[in-house]
């Protein structure tokens, strides 16, 4: 609260923040300090699901003025390399990333961004749309990456808030069905919600056994599987589940080292892909959201002030609800 409100350098924006989603990755350095490498050594900032209002531009901003509303994209690359040139900037191993050590994140009052990562809203999307346009990128990202088409049939692990958006947007892109697992009847009711054509509750199944579950709701094995939960027997059961030549995308993320069934994804030409965050995608999302194709509001289940943070994050730890959003902006008493 009693930190001075930055200045922004010429190519930088300021921000009044607005609303910001908590994400699992937040929770998880908050109680462990750390994921993988990344290692949070002095305070940080949390927060990189955003959205908020300019309120003072850079010298050499133009595509942005006081009083536009933005999405913030929090992952901008610190410099053009070839990374950046195949536009797969995600991949850059300078990159800046909002919340991700030692870089500070945007769960604050006052918030300056690199103005080229920030996309102006449309008057028809809403500021908490906005701030869930980064875990809408993931799973648009995940999709495109699986190659998700017209008629595909999808099986997707996990219906935390990556799963569901996973759900959203293979149907938007076409998949003629999707099934989803998860251990609680609420996220696969919230799953059927947002689109899902089966749910399958899973007790206490080997990963063969998912699998074949999957096959028999489909009518057949799915050509891609969206892994959102990064566990051992989930990511083996997405091997299992996929069909012979079908791409298995590994979104969720766990342990460093898991044991799978690697030659059984061999000799049937199971491709394995990794996603990294996302890169290109905010355009796509905010064109989706102000035509109305895809609609994320359902994903939204809890909202605090700013002051209430910690209440916010503690609700998020206990796994309640799905999307725990908080409001920055303490003039707002929009929901």
């Amino acid at each position: 609260e009693n930190r001075p409100i930055p200045e922004p350098g010429p190519n930088e924006v300021l921000l009044q923040m607005h609303s910001v989603g908590i994400c699992g990755s937040d929770v998880h350095y908050w109680q462990h300090g750390r994921i993988g490498d990344f290692v949070v050594k002095d305070p940080m900032v949390l927060g990189h699901e955003a959205s908020g209002t300019v309120i003072k531009v850079g010298s050499g901003v133009t595509h942005l003025k006081p009083g536009d509303r933005v999405a913030i994209e929090p992952g901008v690359p610190r410099e053009m390399d070839e990374f950046c040139k195949t536009g797969r900037y995600n991949l850059s191993p300078t990159i800046f990333f909002c919340a991700t050590p030692p870089d500070d994140g945007n769960l604050c009052r006052y918030y300056k961004h690199s103005a080229s990562y920030c996309y102006k809203l449309p008057d028809n999307v809403t500021f908490e749309e906005g701030a869930l346009i980064e875990p809408l990128s993931v799973g648009i990202h995940a999709c495109k990456r699986a190659g998700v088409t017209l008629g595909s049939k999808v099986f997707v692990s996990g219906s935390g808030p990556i799963g569901l958006v996973n759900v959203l947007v293979a149907k938007m892109m076409g998949a003629a069905a999707v099934v989803i697992t998860d251990l609680s009847a609420s996220r696969l009711q919230k799953a059927k919600e947002v689109g899902a054509d089966f749910t399958i509750q899973v007790t206490n199944e080997t990963p063969q056994e998912v699998a074949s579950k999957v096959e028999s709701l489909l009518g057949c094995m799915p050509e891609i599987t969206v892994e959102c939960t990064g566990v051992q027997a989930c990511i083996q059961a997405g091997i299992y589940a996929t069909c012979s030549g079908g791409t298995l995308v590994l979104v969720g993320l766990g342990p460093e080292m898991v044991t799978v069934p690697i030659v059984n994804a061999a000799v049937r030409e199971v491709d394995i892909r990794g996603i990294f965050r996302y890169c290109n995608t905010w355009p796509v999302a905010i064109a989706l959201l102000a035509s109305k194709r895809i609609n994320v509001k359902p994903l939204v289940t809890h909202r605090f002030p700013l002051e209430k943070a910690l209440e916010a994050f503690e609700t998020t730890k206990r796994g309640e609800g799905v999307k725990v959003m908080l409001k920055c902006d303490p003039t707002d008493h929009n929901p």
